[in-house]
């Protein structure tokens, strides 16, 4: 079967290393976002998937206009028989859906029609649901609205957090990716229209998204922790120094205070109230210092949290 495939993320270059590994599967070509400035400004880097592709000599498209004329002959001379989208980042153009002999699939880390979008993980979690999955889509020219091919469920565990989450859904697309295509190379198929009456969607995140309002309920402080762990990260402000969050907890006692002051601070943690109940923050970050435990805020910074 040959595959065009699109991409950008880390998740997203493990499913495309599993593919170009596999014997029934000939990438013709990847399409990937532009190479991005690094933080310094004087360094170019490639994407994760970009960087996969070349390591298996794969054809790679860094298209910054998708409509171009270039672009376009460059793929309509690949003979596609399938267009498989993960995590690309940018809306695929109708002419490019057409493209296949088969049809285009995207592969999107929720049970849609729940969190069409941007950030289906992080928002499975800010909700608090115990069970999220991924869903292999028909794509049409809508945002994640195509017919549902397959559907596989995944738990999520308290301890979950962005990252775990997302690691377990990327390896969960693997394990079914071969059933999948197997599936759409039959004669007879049948998709299952999204119920539209149950379709939410979630945005894309921004670094002010993970500063912590305290009038908040414990559970939903905790749950916003882990849906932005990593990036954007959770953060509060204190005495006008945003503090990096490194690892909350939630406890059981009953906020004694107004939420965001210190219900107790020793080297156990950073005990704060809530909108209910008080967290603990063990480890945490000054701007442009290391990672340090509750223990080492407790005896260098004891003053400041008082």
């Amino acid at each position: 079967m040959n595959v065009l495939y699109a991409g950008t993320p880390t998740n997203s270059a493990d499913i495309l290393k599993f593919l170009a590994l596999s014997k029934k599967i000939n990438i013709k070509g990847v399409i990937t976002q532009n190479n991005k400035i690094g933080k310094r400004g004087n360094k170019l880097i490639e994407s994760p998937v970009a960087i996969e592709a070349k390591k298996h000599k794969i054809p790679v498209f860094m298209p910054t206009d998708l409509n171009e004329n270039e672009f376009k002959k460059a793929l309509n001379d690949l003979d596609i028989d399938i267009l498989l989208v993960v995590a690309y980042g940018r809306i695929i153009p109708e002419w490019l859906l057409k493209l296949p002999k088969l049809f285009p699939i995207n592969i999107h880390f929720s049970l849609l029609p729940k969190y069409r979008g941007a950030s289906p993980i992080q928002s499975s979690l800010l909700m608090g649901d115990k069970v999220t999955g991924v869903t292999y889509i028909k794509m049409n020219k809508l945002l994640d609205s195509g017919k549902i091919i397959k559907q596989f469920t995944c738990d999520i565990n308290p301890s979950d957090n962005k990252n775990t989450l997302e690691k377990k859904l990327t390896e969960l697309s693997i394990n079914k990716l071969i059933e999948v295509l197997d599936y759409i190379n039959q004669d007879e198929l049948s998709f299952v229209d999204q119920d539209e009456t149950k379709k939410t969607y979630c945005n894309k995140i921004n670094k002010e998204d993970g500063l912590i309002d305290f009038r908040e309920d414990s559970s939903s402080i905790h749950n916003k922790f882990r849906a932005y762990y990593g990036w954007p990260g959770t953060s509060f402000v204190h005495k006008d120094t945003t503090i990096k969050i490194h690892n909350l907890k939630l406890t059981n006692d009953l906020s004694s205070g107004k939420p965001g002051s210190f219900h107790k601070f020793d080297a156990s943690g950073i005990y704060i109230n809530t909108g209910d109940k008080v967290i603990v923050i063990t480890d945490l970050q000054f701007p442009n210092k290391n990672i340090i435990s509750s223990k080492d805020a407790f005896n260098s910074y004891k003053n400041f949290f008082v």
